[in-house]
């Protein structure tokens, strides 16, 4: 409330201040927006490698949240900020579909037009009890944590389809689907999820915002066009050989 009252005084200001035709206010840039939707007190600080950038960071939460003022601080160290706050291996990461579990256990993130499609693996965790149905659980209940935290950080959004692994006892499954709704009401964004269906696969409804990290960072490769394969070598000779007869 007070940012948009400051905001309007400002503009107020500009107005009488200057003749028509005059831009008295444009739509936050990239950065802005960011510290809008994101920025908490929870934050230790604001890190800005530009000069100019700091500068603008600084009118900007001064007007939006002054008592974090003085969490903006400015980098100078040589090492790039990316790298020294490991942001790029990061991304890196954030854009390989398989993901490994501390556990040893694996999650794989498949994008399609249609949806978003998870697969829980157990990997090389084996467990530390003689049941599978423990240990299955216990990895469903790992992967979970980090898919909520994949689905944030890749901005997914859309149908989300989530391919838990098999269970046979319902007190497990209402574990899992726990362990879910507790780790999504972090989430900022509206969002919903539907019952463990028979198959053993839960949806979740995510709103989309705006394209996922893997839209945003990648294009389409131009062998396979999008499509994740291209003809193998038989084939390529089958038809090079069915072009000959022609």
């Amino acid at each position: 409330m007070h940012f948009l009252y400051n905001l309007w005084m400002d503009i107020r200001q500009k107005a009488e201040k200057k003749k028509a035709p005059v831009l008295v206010h444009h739509d936050l840039d990239l950065v802005q927006r960011i510290l809008r939707d994101q920025l908490t007190s929870s934050f230790k600080n604001v890190w800005v490698d530009s000069e100019e950038m700091y500068e603008d960071v600084l009118g900007f939460v001064q007007r939006f949240q002054p008592a974090m003022v003085s969490r903006v601080k400015m980098y100078t160290r040589p090492t790039p900020i990316f790298d020294a706050f490991n942001i790029t291996s990061e991304m890196e990461k954030a854009l390989r579909p398989k993901v490994w579990l501390k556990t040893g256990g694996y999650i794989v993130i498949n994008q399609t037009e249609a949806l978003v499609a998870i697969d829980i693996n157990t990997g090389k965790y084996v467990g530390k009890s003689n049941r599978l149905e423990d240990t299955i659980a216990k990895t469903n209940i790992d992967a979970v944590k980090e898919i909520v935290r994949q689905i944030r950080l890749r901005d997914l959004g859309g149908i989300i389809v989530v391919d838990f692994i098999d269970m046979d006892e319902r007190k497990n499954r209402q574990k899992v689907m726990q362990a879910l709704e507790e780790a999504m009401r972090a989430d900022r964004a509206p969002n919903k999820i539907l019952a463990f269906n028979d198959f053993g696969l839960v949806a979740i409804t995510r709103k989309r915002v705006k394209q996922s990290l893997e839209r945003t960072l990648c294009s389409p490769c131009p062998a396979c066009e999008g499509a994740g394969y291209v003809k193998s070598v038989t084939t390529v000779i089958g038809e090079i050989i069915q072009e000959a007869n022609k």
